[in-house]
């Protein structure tokens, strides 16, 4: 498959900063994140191989490529002595791990609301028939929120795995879930809106 400009931007832009977060993480011997990008670059080749199936619009391979940054972001910059995904971006409600809004929240929130319109995207095509029923919003959502799930059990391996880790608790675990669903389903509400709005837009 050849690369146009605009995918050759994402992928250098994903490359470099794939690199950089590699060599950073060796450096502090941060073998949680190391273990991490592993599964990343992993999950980016298999969006390589469904892009060249698929051809996603660039807006949702950028999508995908910030996931990706923020993702990595979070586990390694440090906000008054803690990793970015500790922080707390606005204290909405509760205390300790059920605090309300972190990054770690919000970047779950986001990356499950891409992942759900990937899926969106790759089964409205397989199965155009399905467009603008109710199955081509559900079934996305959910299946989005189960790889949500399966992100949590990665996560759960890097704690048995890796002595020390800045994964959290019972309640994190369950408020990833949580903001994983909102994600999924906000995205699809949207794509449910896009297809109404392009239903009746004039040819």
């Amino acid at each position: 498959m050849r690369l146009t400009r605009g995918e050759w931007v994402i992928a250098i832009f994903t490359a470099v900063y794939v690199a950089a977060f590699l060599a950073y993480f060796i450096m502090i011997a941060d073998q949680e994140f190391i273990g991490y990008l592993a599964t990343m670059v992993i999950l980016v080749g298999l969006v390589t191989w469904s892009h060249q199936l698929m051809r996603f619009p660039l807006t949702l391979l950028w999508a995908l490529a910030l996931w990706g940054l923020a993702h990595m972001a979070g586990g390694s910059l440090q906000v008054s002595g803690k990793v970015l995904y500790n922080l707390v971006l606005l204290p909405i409600a509760g205390d300790g791990e059920l605090r309300i809004l972190k990054y770690d929240q919000l970047v779950h929130f986001y990356g499950f609301a891409v992942t759900a319109w990937m899926l969106w995207f790759i089964l409205q095509k397989r199965a155009p028939q399905l467009r603008r029923t109710l199955a081509v919003y559900t079934f996305p959502a959910l299946a989005s929120m189960g790889l949500g799930a399966v992100n949590e059990i990665v996560e759960f391996s890097a704690v048995m795995l890796v002595p020390h880790t800045n994964v959290g608790g019972y309640y994190n675990t369950a408020l990833d879930l949580v903001f994983n669903a909102l994600g999924a389903i906000f995205a699809m509400l949207v794509c449910a809106a896009w297809d109404w709005v392009q239903a009746r837009s004039p040819r």
